[in-house]
């Protein structure tokens, strides 16, 4: 028997409404875990700013595990269907390096707690739940860049791996520290759009003068 357009509407308002919470519940945990960490998080903190049961979201989640590979994933998702859409084998090393910096940044810029949810998850949890997020392509991702800049003559002779920690490290460390920082440029906003552009411009110059064959 076929449904009437107000009966349809009537069916999927709880699927909306389910959706429409959990994205809630995530945008709030991120929140907490950028705070707190995994460790120093409760669900039941959670549960408070949401106004959602945690019951409710144990429901959705299964535990706050759950909930944290959610948020994971969820902040990854940005970065990696930018750099997928990049299609950077099809270029040079260097302007694959330079688009792939570029993409890094412009998304970290849009969500600047996930440096800080991940420096969490490498102290705390030492990469535990990091481990089983598609995450691990992004670095795989810049590793095959410098391996094929190397091979090629592109760049200079450099440890692709050491060389790409230094790399993430140089442009994620901004958003990491960023509470020390900015009691040194007193006055500045170091995450305007201004600062953070000037951020992307002076970390991709310098790791590019870095990697270039002298």
């Amino acid at each position: 028997m076929g449904y009437t357009k107000a009966e349809k509407v009537k069916n999927a308002k709880p699927v909306r409404d389910a959706q429409t919470t959990q994205s809630v519940i995530l945008a709030v945990a991120e929140e907490e875990f950028a705070q707190h960490g995994f460790t120093g998080t409760r669900t039941e903190a959670i549960a408070a700013k949401t106004d959602v049961s945690k019951s409710m979201i144990y429901y959705y989640f299964k535990d706050k595990e759950g909930l944290y590979q959610a948020v994971l994933e969820q902040s990854h998702a940005d970065l990696l269907e930018t750099v997928e859409k990049l299609e950077l084998k099809h270029l040079s090393p260097e302007i694959a390096l330079k688009k792939f910096l570029k993409a890094l940044l412009d998304c970290v810029s849009r969500n600047p707690k996930l440096p800080t949810i991940m420096f969490y998850e490498a102290v705390q949890n030492q990469g535990k739940y990091y481990k089983r997020t598609t995450s691990v392509n992004i670095n795989t991702t810049l590793v095959q860049i410098l391996e094929q800049g190397v091979a090629t003559g592109v760049f200079r002779q450099l440890d692709p791996f050491q060389s790409a920690i230094n790399i993430m490290g140089t442009c994620l460390f901004y958003f990491i520290g960023v509470g020390n920082i900015q009691q040194f440029p007193q006055g500045k906003r170091l995450l305007s759009k201004a600062m953070l552009e000037q951020h992307a411009q002076e970390a991709i110059a310098l790791i590019l003068a870095g990697v270039r064959q002298s």
